[in-house]
C-alpha cells in the first residue's frame, strides 16, 4: 500500500499536468492506496481556493476517490460522514472537525453560523465557550 500526498490526488482529480496526472493513475491503477484525513482536508482547500471548485463538484470528486476499490481512507466512517455534512452545507474542515469529536460531550466554537448549521445537521451538542 503506498500513502499519497495532496499533490498527487490533485493531478489524479484534475488532470492538470499530463505528466504528472498520468503517473498518478498509474499509483492508483497498480497499487492500494492510502488517504489521510489530513491529505483530504488539504485537497477540499486546493480545489477550492486554487482551482475554483464548487462545493458540488469538490464532494462529487472526493466521493468518488474515496469510493475508489484500491483505495483505503483513514477513519473511513468519519470522511463518509464529514461529505455528507459537506454536501448539506457545512465547511469541509468543520464537517471533518466535528465528525471526527470521540468522547467529547460537545463541540466548542466561537463560530456561531457554525453551531447553527451544524446543530440543524448533526445533532452532536455544539455551544460557545
Amino acid at each position: 500500500m503506498l500513502a499519497v500526498d495532496t499533490n498527487v490526488l490533485v493531478r489524479f482529480l484534475t488532470g492538470d499536468d499530463p505528466g504528472q496526472a498520468a503517473r498518478s493513475l498509474a499509483l492508483f491503477r497498480d497499487h492500494e492506496i492510502w488517504v489521510a484525513k489530513t491529505v483530504l482536508l488539504e485537497t477540499e482547500w486546493v480545489l477550492r481556493s486554487l482551482y475554483g471548485f464548487g462545493g458540488d463538484r469538490i464532494v462529487a470528486a472526493l466521493q468518488g476517490l474515496v469510493g475508489l476499490e484500491k483505495v483505503r481512507v483513514e477513519d473511513a466512517r468519519v470522511v463518509q460522514r464529514a461529505l455528507s455534512w459537506f454536501a448539506d452545507g457545512l465547511d469541509f474542515a468543520d464537517a471533518l472537525h466535528l465528525a471526527s469529536i470521540q468522547q467529547a460531550e460537545a463541540f466548542v466554537t466561537f463560530d456561531a453560523g457554525f453551531r447553527r448549521r451544524a446543530a440543524r445537521l448533526t445533532g452532536i451538542p455544539i455551544r460557545g465557550p
